[in-house]
């Protein structure tokens, strides 16, 4: 190469990387944006508060789902309960000058979420008349309460034409719609109200919305009610804006159903009430103080903007699906749509709830409270398979029944959900050291479950018990025996339950420790643990065996744990594996020391399942099913405590020795436990 060529070459070079390097510095950590919208490869992001989810729409002035946590009824899906969209109720329709603005008519439109104050805001031109800006929110400090601002600039004059829309989702009947106006010396409210049942009637859906008027030194608009149909209908009003002018307005609305309230209806018009009397400043300032208290509990990464942003995207939809106080547990698919049926299983007990543990253990407190308040429904499923004690259903809803559709053998072997739960429990008394409500909530749970395990196991005459007939946590494996995952959580359940008696001055029974010592942990012939009785190597779904290192501890030996990492993380699928068992070989080498097989790791959990134009993570590589809660958790977990280095011990939490990967200069994590403590790892 000649030094003219090879200069070029090196410019060539310098100029892509410091393009590359201009690009990565403009990642801010708290805004994902688009700037480009595709609707035919568009996957909504959600604004949520743990009660209420909104998803975008790639349409101007839609959104695409309203989903409220709790709401189930059964529906075409199958004979078990289902999750339910609610009213739409941020919908709107808005005319300049007449006629309608649609994707057609605008142009330059952009998305954008801020994480750190929870709201969605989309901008465009309509033709060469207007800029328009609007941004919602799921407030925050009103569990069911939502808001929109809109803001309109003139670059003509222009009239505007703006209807606040109410729509009912098809699977809801006997929609009555109601407008009510309420006159007080000061202020007019104008009330859009529907009211539906549920497809079987078993629940009523309501909701209601108004317009605040940002600027009450002017004359309100008269507001117009129009009936379209039986599923919809709106209200409206019309503005002139004068050239170089900017109006502004908000639409406030609640939904809520039988399932919150005894008296959904009228409850939703008194909270729409409430919500436009604060005001707009008001919503947001509240909403907007209790998202930086939510904050206060952050990861912090040096030297790598898109993981950055990356992790506060799954941090923010975790705090976004759940929320303290509710008794509610998160879905797979959080508040992001009808994914898996809006049902709960062990994705909430053992791969969101210890995030939720470690940064805001009142929230966690809410998926316990969820699951000690289906206690009794746990005992009557153990009571039907004839055990003792409480068996909790792989899949729960509303009642805490079995929910799983009867095609999916899962719902009546899938048994190690009874030792996720109980193990929540357990780590749940251990970060908060919280007697009484060990001996209020965990000690019920805890006994039951381990009277539950002791009443499972086979007591074979050669003096191992036990447990046959199980789906696997790796899935693909159904009716085996001695499954690992199922027998270490079973014996841990047994030995945490035996403590717990101890700590409360209670005596144990005796049976629970006899018995976690006879059930077996299997091993090949060259020691490398064995995932069942018949496994002989096949390719599996997920993690299984690894998680007897983490979060089981029931193997603790560092070459054990590289020997079963090393065997088992070849025989994962290439598709079809959910994003958690990547973030569990991620952990477990960062706790060997292996810092760039755990980055790696770390990568290959989401990257490949991230879905456009926001980054948001299906199930699998490829996946089209947003947005995964379970494997967003998952890979927090890798962060906290693997990178971080965090630990639930008997104690509390603790931090051991870790590694970084080589681009991560610091990792920070705040607002850690009851205490709100901070942590940090360095080179």
């Amino acid at each position: 190469m000649n030094a003219n060529i090879k200069t070029k070459f090196l410019v060539c070079i310098i100029l892509i990387l410091s393009s590359y390097m201009q690009l990565y510095a403009q990642l801010n950590p708290w805004v994902i944006k688009t700037e480009k919208i595709d609707p035919s490869n568009y996957y909504g992001i959600t604004v949520a508060n743990g009660m209420i989810g909104i998803v975008s729409s790639p349409e101007p002035f839609k959104v695409k789902n309203v989903i409220l946590a709790g709401t189930y009824d059964l529906y075409g899906r199958g004979r078990v309960s289902n999750f339910l969209n609610s009213f739409n109720l941020l919908n709107m329709r808005m005319d300049i000058n007449g006629r309608g603005v649609d994707a057609k008519s605008i142009s330059n439109f952009r998305q954008e979420l801020n994480m750190q104050s929870a709201a969605f805001t989309s901008t465009f031109n309509y033709e060469d008349q207007a800029s328009i800006k609007y941004t919602y929110y799921s407030l925050r400090q009103l569990p069911f309460t939502v808001l929109m601002e809109v803001t309109v600039t003139a670059k003509k004059d222009i009239t505007i034409n703006t209807a606040s829309v109410m729509e009912a989702p098809d699977a809801l009947r006997d929609v009555q719609n109601y407008y009510n106006e309420i006159d007080r010396p000061h202020v007019n409210i104008s009330l859009l109200t529907s009211t539906a049942k549920s497809p079987t009637g078993k629940l009523q859906l309501c909701a209601s919305t108004s317009f605040i008027f940002t600027e009450p030194h002017l004359q309100e608009p008269r507001v117009i009610h129009e009936m379209w149909d039986n599923n919809m209908h709106l209200m409206k009003f019309s503005k002139t804006i004068k050239a170089g002018q900017t109006y502004a307005f908000c639409i406030v609305g609640t939904s809520i159903t039988s399932a919150h309230h005894e008296d959904p209806l009228n409850e939703a018009e008194r909270l729409t009430i409430f919500a436009k009397l604060e005001g707009r400043d008001r919503l947001i300032n509240f909403h907007q103080k209790a998202w930086a208290d939510l904050w206060k509990s952050d990861i912090q990464i040096e030297g790598d903007a898109q993981s950055q942003q990356d992790i506060h995207s799954m941090l923010y939809h975790l705090y976004s699906f759940a929320r303290e106080g509710s008794s509610f547990a998160p879905s797979p698919m959080g508040l992001s749509g009808l994914g898996y049926n809006g049902h709960v299983f062990w994705d909430s007990d053992l791969w969101m709830f210890p995030v939720y543990l470690v940064l805001h253990p009142e929230i966690a407190k809410s998926i316990i409270e969820y699951r000690f308040e289906r206690l009794e429904a746990a005992k009557r499923n153990a009571f039907s398979h004839g055990f003792k004690g409480a068996m909790y259903p792989w899949e729960s809803a509303g009642t805490g029944v079995e929910e799983t559709p009867v095609w999916a053998l899962s719902g009546p072997f899938e048994h190690h959900i009874t030792g996720c739960v109980a193990l929540a429990a357990w780590n749940y008394y251990c970060v908060t050291q919280d007697k009484n409500w060990l001996k209020e909530k965990g000690w019920p749970i805890l006994s039951a479950t381990a009277d539950f395990w002791a009443s499972r196991v086979e007591r074979s005459e050669s003096g191992s018990f036990d447990i046959k007939n199980v789906v696997a946590a790796d899935e693909w494996a159904e009716n085996v025996d001695n499954n690992a995952f199922t027998n270490a959580a079973a014996k841990l359940n047994l030995q945490n339950a035996t403590v717990a008696a101890k700590l409360l001055g209670y005596i144990a029974d005796p049976d629970w420790e006899l018995v976690a010592q006879k059930i077996p942990i299997l091993r090949f012939p060259d020691g490398t643990t064995k995932e069942h009785a018949t496994y002989n190597g096949e390719g599996i779904k997920q993690a299984d065996v690894n998680l007897l290192a983490y979060p089981l501890n029931e193997i603790t030996d560092t070459n054990q744990i590289r020997k079963d990492l090393e065997y088992y993380s070849k025989r994962v699928s290439d598709t079809g594996t959910p994003a958690m068992t990547q973030a569990i070989f991620a952990l477990l080498y960062t706790r060997l020391g292996d810092s760039e097989k755990a980055y790696k790791w770390f990568k290959e959990a989401y990257e490949p399942n991230l879905n456009p134009p926001f980054r948001v993570i299906a199930e699998t590589k490829g996946g089209i099913n947003p947005y995964f809660a379970t494997g967003a958790g998952g890979v927090l977990q890798s962060v906290l405590m693997g990178f971080g280095g965090l630990d639930i011990t008997p104690d509390g939490i603790v931090q051991k020795k870790s590694v970084l990967p080589k681009r991560w200069k610091k990792l920070t994590i705040t607002g850690v436990g009851i205490s709100g403590r901070t942590y940090i790892v360095t080179k």
